[in-house]
């Protein structure tokens, strides 16, 4: 596998090729590929039942493609596992929250770093030496970095499942940073929140891609599709398993084949009513 240090920006980080993806006679992706660059917010866009998810689920092992290939820094990741995959740096949020509702913001977040912790559970229970060190430098970054970046000190002690939907869509995101990505999927963030929320995560987003210390390069699936034309470098299109086009917001946004399937979406959506 290519180590990091060897990659640009704009060179390829993930790259998915003819994925095809059924579920009994549903035909969730149809050889879909895409092609993720370092550094870049790559956004997955389409209406309901179009395969976003499926996309998700395919990067990061939940589901194994059964036709096509991953490749993860030009290695086929095929067969690895999710945590395997977590191991090699890729991050995950859910469009359905997955918090531990019983415990605390920090040791949610505290999860997330799991992967990276060294120290077996005979000598973690000693509590001296390295394994204090490493517990030390751990919770140090999730406070000094994660959650002052994502403004959560005053309730870094809370319970998570008593917070507001809008707060515990932060502590998920944490947690996934806690991970020390160097890609992170984001199964729509801005579902169910508030416009300043929105605002909000948008700007987390942005920072993470952006600033220095992170310069985390984001997969992001979501509906708003102001912010998705707003923040991304490129967006790929589905349409019911079947890539449409892919490309930058400009060309996406005057794409007649993209507006005929959103527009097909709201005609239902409006039948219906």
């Amino acid at each position: 596998m290519i180590n990091s240090s060897d990659l640009r920006e704009g060179d390829v980080l993930l790259e998915m090729e003819d994925i095809h993806m059924a579920f009994g006679k549903v035909q969730a992706l149809n050889g879909v590929s895409l092609d993720v660059k370092k550094g870049e917010i790559h956004s997955i866009i389409g209406p309901n039942g179009a395969g976003k998810t499926v996309m998700m689920n395919c990067i990061n092992g939940l589901y194994h493609p059964q036709k096509g290939n991953v490749y993860y820094k030009g290695e086929k990741i095929n067969h690895l596992s999710p945590h395997k995959r977590a191991e090699l740096g890729i991050g995950r949020t859910f469009q359905k929250l997955e918090l531990y509702g019983g415990m605390t913001v920090l040791d949610n977040i505290r999860m997330g770093s799991h992967v990276h912790l060294k120290t077996g559970i005979l000598s973690g229970s000693i509590y001296v030496g390295s394994p204090k060190r490493e517990e030390i430098e751990d919770r140090e970054f999730i406070e000094e970095e994660i959650i002052d970046l994502l403004e959560i000190e005053s309730i870094r002690d809370h319970v998570a499942h008593m917070l507001p939907y809008g707060s515990q869509k932060r502590v998920e995101l944490g947690r996934a940073l806690a991970l020390r990505p160097e890609i992170i999927l984001l199964d729509e963030p801005m579902a169910g929140l508030n416009l300043e929320e929105v605002e909000d995560m948008a700007r987390f987003i942005l920072d993470i891609n952006e600033e220095k210390r992170w310069k985390i390069t984001c997969v992001l699936v979501e509906h708003d599709m102001g912010v998705v034309m707003d923040i991304s470098d490129r967006i790929l299109v589905l349409d019911f398993g079947n890539k449409v086009t892919d490309g930058t917001p400009e060309e996406v946004g005057k794409d007649p084949r993209v507006i005929k399937a959103y527009l097909g979406e709201e005609e239902l959506y409006a039948t219906r009513r």
